[in-house]
This record gives structure tokens, sequence and C-alpha cells, in this order.
């Protein structure tokens, strides 16, 4: 699979202080803290933005936990059970975007 663009890069020059804090702190800090694997930061990452219903952040947080270790059908799994606690519209959504996702990553 070819590289995503970062969504980061494309805000750069418009918003420069938002991503260097997204940068330094939220990448640059939290993401390497010793408390959690990167691969468990990625599973509530994933839970998180389908519970809040954020479309647009999931593409990339899907594509990093799967570079994070987590396999397609534990992210399945994920969104199967946030049916239940974020409600059936935002699974569905996050299914359908994972599906893009999963198909993009095999072409």
């Amino acid at each position: 699979m070819a590289d995503a663009p970062n969504p980061r890069d494309a805000l750069r020059a418009f918003i420069p202080k938002l991503i260097e804090l997204t940068d330094d702190v939220v990448f640059g800090d939290v993401w390497e803290r010793p408390g959690l694997s990167k691969r468990d930061r990625s599973l509530i990452v994933v839970a998180t933005l389908i519970a809040l219903g954020k479309e647009r952040q999931m593409v990339g947080h899907l594509n990093r936990a799967l570079d994070n270790g987590l396999t397609v059908d534990e992210i399945k799994e994920v969104i199967t059970h946030q049916a239940l606690y974020s409600g059936w519209p935002t699974a569905m959504t996050a299914a359908a975007i994972f599906k893009d996702v999963v198909e993009k990553r095999d072409a």
C-alpha cells in the first residue's frame, strides 16, 4: 500500500500552531508514553472516534490501528461492539468507512 497523505500536511501552512501541537503533544508525547502500547492506544482512539461519530478522523486512525498491530477482525469486533454502546448509526458508518480503508490497503 502506498502511504496515504497525512491530513496534517494539508493544514500545516494554514494553521501551523495547531499542527505543531498535534505533532509535538499528541503524537510526540501522549502517543509515546510508556503506560499503554500504541496498539492499545489505537484501540481506544478507534472506539472513541466511532462513539463520537468523527468520520473525518476515522480513516487515518483506522490505518494507524492496522499499522499498530490491530487486525481487521479485531477492528470489526470493535465496530460491532460499539453498535450497542454508541448506536447503530455510528457503527454502520464506521463499518462503511473501515470497508473502504481495507479495500484501499488491499489494492
